[in-house]
């Protein structure tokens, strides 16, 4: 498939000079607001189809698998990420031990904690330190490649590998890497990620992969109609009739979010992730010289997500002030950059905070 060049996907969104918070929340392009008004239109005059939905999310799931690098047939589709974590935490045997982040997002880390009544041990390790801590006893490893609270990229080589010299299975979250860091979901035993933020897609879209051989070892225990082989056939009892492949872990859609995650997600599918990765990054590292900040060294770990410390609120009221949307969390500020963003965004985050670009 030939790549989209980056100023085309730039294109396709409408507006966005001043909104740095593609980590909170992502922004339409103009085909997923024209997709969502005619669905819209459709509905109102009785013109949808409940089986071309059913079409429309496998065209979906099929873009995914090409922007994860993974095949079809190991990606499940789900709404949030909390609860495709929430099959894998109850898969982990009695007794089993998690190595979780310190600090990392409660939705990666609490379906763990809620499977105490089995004895499952949770613990917490630095990001930094995070591969150094993982040893026989660890059962799987749960990170986010990228923070919410620090926008910190890991060392998922680093991880992946102690946790294959342990023995360890690997469950990554991509929510805040996936549409502006290329992924490869082959590279980890499963992988969640919730498309609202740096996809672009509505609320309400999320998927899940897990690799050849890790399937039967997850329990699907929130298997519905849409988990069968054949959804359309399959959607009555009293007998089971589950997926063989990863499909068997999908929860019912919900349609009209789907309808606009549909070139959302074929977008990201098509463009040129490493210019997606220099352009995003590029203007994250100019925003952190303005600041101060030191910037890694190594291109692997520099992210598109910006945060300093902000305890009391003041740098994220001067840039509201401005006209700039941002966000705070754990007590620090916290700019995003993506494909809308330019140079002068840079420049007006930092004139708001009273600084200059570098």
């Amino acid at each position: 498939m030939t790549l989209i060049p980056l100023a085309e996907a730039q294109a396709a969104f409408p507006a966005g000079r001043g909104y740095l918070a593609a980590c909170t929340l992502g922004l339409p392009t103009t085909d997923t607001s024209n997709a969502l008004r005619a669905d819209l239109d459709a509905w109102s005059s009785a013109g949808v189809d409940a089986a071309e939905y059913g079409t429309l999310v496998e065209r979906v799931r099929e873009s995914y698998s090409r922007l994860a690098r993974m095949p079809s047939r190991n990606v499940a589709i789900g709404s949030q990420t909390s609860a495709m974590v929430s099959i894998v935490a109850a898969s982990a045997p009695d007794g089993a031990e998690i190595l979780c982040v310190e600090g990392d997002f409660s939705s990666l880390v609490a379906p763990f904690l809620l499977q105490a009544h089995r004895g499952v041990r949770v613990r917490h390790a630095p990001l930094e330190e995070l591969a150094e801590h993982i040893d026989r006893s660890t059962w799987l490893v749960a990170y986010s490649v990228v923070q919410s609270a620090t926008g910190a990229v890991a060392d998922a080589d680093a991880i992946r590998a102690a946790a294959s010299a342990n023995g360890a299975l690997t469950l990554c979250d991509l929510t805040q890497a996936a549409g502006w860091l290329p992924v490869d979901a082959a590279r980890d035993d499963i992988t969640v990620c919730h498309a609202y933020k740096w996809l672009c897609a509505p609320r309400g879209v999320a998927f899940l992969t897990a690799r050849d051989g890790v399937i039967d070892r997850l329990r699907p225990v929130q298997a519905g109609w849409y988990s069968g082989g054949d959804v359309w056939s399959s959607c009555y009892g009293p007998a089971l009739h589950l997926a063989e492949d990863a499909s068997r872990f999908d929860v019912s859609p919900a349609w009209q979010a789907w309808v606009g995650a549909e070139p959302a997600i074929d977008l990201f599918a098509r463009v040129d992730g490493r210019a997606v990765h220099a352009h995003t990054t590029g203007l994250a590292a100019r925003m952190m010289a303005g600041l101060g900040l030191p910037s890694p060294t190594n291109e692997v770990l520099r992210s598109a997500i910006v945060t300093w410390p902000d305890t009391d609120g003041r740098d994220l009221r001067a840039l509201r002030a401005a006209g700039i949307t941002a966000s705070g969390r754990a007590g620090r500020a916290r700019v995003g950059f993506h494909l809308w963003n330019a140079d002068e965004d840079v420049s007006s985050a930092l004139a708001a905070l009273g600084r200059q670009a570098g």
